[in-house]
């Protein structure tokens, strides 16, 4: 059983990224910036958000984050996307999702310059990656795809069985999945709420991509031998043993599950960090693309 490693293999993404800031800066060109609105004090948002600004940091790219009030208006923080939109020294930038209430996401999104979206959620970029363009992937399943290559998971002909229809990680999972690249030609069955039999598909699947925020979900009785488990899920379950008052687990039942397969990713340290090294990934793409 292989360990799919994403904390380290996110070190060596940024470390090759750190090398191409190097070579920018020698040739006089940009370095890329990207830039975050963080709207209201949602804990796990502001430490995802944090975390990036580290990694611009450690990469050599310049950064900004706007934080916004709880109570900022749609119509205030249109504006705000209006202004990176129209910002030259900004090359992409994200909008940390998810948003109060009070505010229309897909209006959001709708606005965002799609050059500029390295998050890959405007239906412009949706279109071409779904189209195999050269485009921006949304973060969470570049990730995925990253860590197969580079651990050379054989994919091929696989059955994959990804549970989760999201738009932000299930869905385009299945497209890349599917499609005629490496990761990818897979037979993909995209499973949901209304999926029947869902054990039954999934004891069949070499693939399974977990993605529904379900702790523990995926248990060893739904997983055949030899099985390559992809958990996406990551739940903040309280736990007063530890010092920040919580732990966080998977949609995998991971000791159960581990044993039987020939690569799993952990929770943490698996396609978490591989999401932020994606989002660092986006960013250069934009300097490759311009």
């Amino acid at each position: 059983m292989v360990v799919l490693d994403g904390k380290a293999t996110s070190a060596q993404i940024r470390a090759e990224l750190a090398e191409k800031v190097k070579v920018l800066k020698a040739e006089g060109k940009k370095v890329p910036h990207l830039a975050a609105i963080l709207v209201g004090e949602d804990g796990a948002s502001r430490t995802y958000v944090n975390a990036k600004v580290r990694d611009c940091e450690e990469v050599g790219y310049g950064s900004t984050l706007i934080k916004l009030p709880e109570e900022t208006s749609e119509s205030e923080l249109l504006k705000a996307i209006h202004k990176l939109n129209n910002d030259e020294d900004v090359d992409g930038y994200i909008v940390q999702l998810p948003l109060p209430n009070h505010i229309d996401e897909t209006k959001v999104l709708l606005a965002i310059d799609p050059k500029k979206d390295v998050d890959g959620f405007h239906p412009e970029n949706v279109g071409k990656m779904t189209l195999n363009l050269p485009t921006y992937i949304p973060a969470t399943p570049q990730g995925i795809v990253e860590i197969l290559r580079r651990y050379n998971v054989p994919t091929e002909g696989k059955d994959c069985v990804v549970i989760g229809r999201s738009q932000i990680v299930g869905s385009p999972m299945s497209i890349l999945l599917s499609q005629h690249n490496y990761p990818g030609n897979c037979t993909v069955t995209l499973c949901h709420s209304r999926t029947k039999n869902l054990r039954q598909v999934c004891k069949k699947a070499d693939i399974i991509v977990a993605a529904l925020g379900q702790p523990g979900f995926v248990t060893a009785d739904m997983v055949k031998e030899g099985a390559c488990i992809i958990d996406v899920g990551i739940t903040r379950v309280d736990d007063s043993s530890k010092k920040s008052g919580f732990r966080l687990l998977g949609d995998v039942d991971y000791n159960a599950v581990a044993t039987k397969c020939s690569y799993i990713t952990p929770v943490p340290g698996g396609v978490g960090p591989m999401t932020r090294a994606a989002l660092m990934l986006n960013t250069m793409k934009v300097i490759e693309l311009s």
